[in-house]
C-alpha cells in the first residue's frame, strides 16, 4: 500500500480502529468497530462524521470564471447566485460524463469539489480547456462531512451561524478560531454539512466533533449504502464516459439556459448528442431504481433480464438497504422496461431474482430546505 496517499485523518482512523482499504488512490476506512450496518443506522438516526478529504478541492480564478466553466459543463453556472452551490457534470464530445462535481460561488471565484479518482484528469481538463485569463488553484485542505438528522444540533454548538444555511447553500465561517468553508447538502440523503478546513487543522476538528454524544465515525461501506438508498450516483459505477446525462436520469443537471431555446444554449462538450436526447427523447436505456424481494442482495454487475428472458441491462450499484429493510439497487435497462412497477429479474449465482422498477430515492430525503 506504500504508493497509496493518506488523508490528514489517517492516524486518527487507525486510532479509532478503522479497517483501511485502497480507494481512489488513498488508504481509506471502509468501516470502524461499530460495523457497516450500525454505522448506516446511526447516520440515519443521529449523526455520522465522514472523512472525504480524498476529494479534489479546487478554486477557479479569473475575470469571468462562471462563463469559463460553462464551456466544460452543462450546468447553469452563470446563473448561480453568490452563496449557493450547484451539481454539475463535465461532459465529453461524444456525450458521456467525464465526472460529476459540486460548484460553489463564494463571490469573485468558484470553488469546485471533484471526485478523487478523477481529480488529476479534471485538473488537466480545466488547464487545457480554460483560456489564458483563467487559472485553477489546487488546494491542500481536508473535507469532513457531518451527516444525519442531528447534524444541525451538533453544528449549533460549534458554528451556530452555519445552521442558518439551507440546502445547497455555501458560506465562510470559523470553527475553533480557524476559517472554514461550509456547505449544506448531503450525499447520504440526510441533512448535513460539508466542512472544508486547512489540512493541518482537520484532526483537531474531527476529534472535537467525535467527542459529541450524537457523532460516530463512519466509513466508506456505510457511505455507499446510505447514498444508494438516497438514489445518488457514484462516478465510475452509475455514471461514466459511456453514459449520457439523459440516460442517467440527470436531465435536471442540464441548466435550462443551456438547452435549446435557452439564452446560452449548448456551448459545452457533447451538446449536440445530449440536447438531441433531451428534445427527441430517443435514448435507448435509462437508469432506474430496483427493489428486491427477500434478503439476498443484488450487487453491481448483476445482469438484468425481462420476464420473457431477454437480456435488458445491468446493475451498477446494489446491496441490502438497512433503512429500507430489503435489497435495493440501481442500474440501466432498455427504455421499454424503465416504467415504474415493471418486474425484471437479476441473475445472482445462477438464479434469477425478481426486482421491481421503483422510484428513487428509496428513503425520504431529510435535506434542510428552510
Amino acid at each position: 500500500m506504500s504508493d497509496l496517499k493518506r488523508t490528514p485523518l489517517y492516524d486518527l482512523h487507525l486510532e479509532l480502529g478503522g479497517k483501511m482499504v485502497p480507494f481512489a488512490g488513498y488508504e481509506m476506512p471502509v468501516q470502524f468497530p461499530l460495523g457497516v450496518k450500525k454505522e448506516h443506522e446511526h447516520t440515519r438516526n443521529a449523526c455520522g462524521l465522514f472523512d472525504v478529504s480524498h476529494m479534489g478541492q479546487l478554486l477557479l480564478h479569473g475575470p469571468s470564471p462562471a462563463e469559463a466553466l460553462e464551456t466544460l459543463v452543462c450546468a447553469d453556472i452563470v446563473g448561480l447566485p453568490q452563496g449557493m452551490q450547484r451539481y454539475a457534470l463535465f461532459t465529453a464530445q461524444a456525450g458521456g460524463i467525464l465526472d460529476d462535481l459540486m460548484v460553489a460561488n463564494p463571490g469573485d471565484h468558484l470553488y469546485l469539489v471533484v471526485n478523487a479518482a478523477c481529480k488529476d484528469q479534471d485538473i488537466a481538463l480545466l488547464d487545457m480547456g480554460l483560456d489564458d485569463e483563467h487559472r485553477v488553484e489546487v488546494l491542500d485542505r481536508a473535507l469532513l462531512a457531518l451527516q444525519g438528522p442531528k447534524a444541525a444540533d451538533v453544528m449549533r454548538r460549534h458554528c451556530p451561524q452555519a445552521c442558518e444555511l439551507v440546502f445547497m447553500q455555501h458560506g465562510r465561517f470559523e470553527m475553533m478560531g480557524v476559517p472554514v468553508w461550509i456547505s449544506r447538502s448531503g450525499y447520504t440523503g440526510e441533512d448535513g454539512f460539508e466542512i472544508s478546513i486547512p489540512a493541518k487543522e482537520a484532526e483537531a476538528l474531527a476529534r472535537r466533533l467525535l467527542a459529541e454524544d450524537e457523532v460516530e465515525a463512519i466509513g466508506l461501506g456505510a457511505r455507499d449504502s446510505l447514498r444508494l438508498e438516497a438514489g445518488l450516483c457514484l462516478y465510475g459505477h452509475d455514471i461514466d464516459t459511456e453514459t449520457t446525462p439523459v440516460e442517467a436520469g440527470l436531465i435536471w443537471a442540464i441548466g435550462k439556459p443551456r438547452r435549446h431555446g435557452g439564452e446560452r444554449s449548448a456551448g459545452f462538450p457533447g451538446a449536440d448528442v445530449i440536447l438531441h436526447q433531451v428534445d427527441a427523447k430517443d435514448h435507448r436505456r435509462k437508469r432506474v431504481g430496483l427493489l428486491g424481494e427477500g434478503r439476498a442482495p443484488v450487487r453491481e454487475g448483476a445482469e438484468l433480464y425481462g420476464e420473457d428472458g431477454r437480456h435488458i441491462g445491468r446493475v451498477t450499484s446494489g446491496g441490502f438497504g438497512p433503512s429500507v429493510g430489503r435489497p435495493v439497487a440501481m442500474g440501466y435497462v432498455d427504455i421499454e422496461y424503465a416504467e415504474i412497477g415493471t418486474t425484471v429479474h437479476a441473475e445472482v449465482r445462477g438464479k434469477r431474482l425478481p426486482m421491481v422498477v421503483s422510484k428513487m430515492p428509496f428513503v425520504a430525503p431529510g435535506y434542510h430546505r428552510g
